[in-house]
């Protein structure tokens, strides 16, 4: 098992980056550069508790498909998504929202463990944690990006 932890400061509330994370529309966005799209369940919106959604995008040269599921909603401070079908040998993504004063600190922690035995342990981290970081820092940038241009007073997307 491999564990990535993003860390990024925004000046939101934890309701709106807690709703920017959980948006569809914003994640096909913050992944434009791996041609990402839905190919089944929610493809527009906000995702909510059980919600299963399976994206294929191109990584690392190859197109892959990943179905993952909201298996934990805690508004506005947490969530959990688990890959239930995909590449990886297991895939765990938490979504962190705490209050900084009026601000928030976003933490994004993901854990992955790559198939193939030894040769999978040793992809983790030559391979696949360098372009997973690069990914989640590129989100975070869009997220936080998106969540200072609304409204303090905004309650929702």
């Amino acid at each position: 098992m491999y564990r990535l932890a993003i860390s990024t400061f925004i000046r939101a509330s934890p309701q709106i980056c807690f709703d920017l994370a959980r948006s569809v529309d914003v994640h096909l966005q913050s992944a434009s550069d791996s041609d990402e799209r839905v190919i089944a369940g929610r493809n527009t919106g906000l995702l909510e508790l059980g919600d299963e959604v399976t994206w294929q995008g191109k990584h690392l040269g190859f197109t892959h498909r990943l179905s993952s599921k909201i298996i934990i909603l805690q508004p506005p401070d947490f969530f959990q998504d688990r890959m239930m079908r995909g590449p990886f040998g297991f895939l765990e993504h938490d979504h962190r929202f705490e209050p900084q004063n009026n601000d928030t600190q976003m933490t994004d922690v993901l854990t992955f463990q790559a198939p193939f035995g030894p040769i999978g342990w040793l992809a983790e981290r030559l391979i696949l944690a360098p372009h997973l970081r690069r990914f989640l820092m590129q989100r975070a940038t869009v997220l936080k990006q998106l969540a200072e241009q609304q409204p303090a007073t905004s309650k929702s997307l």
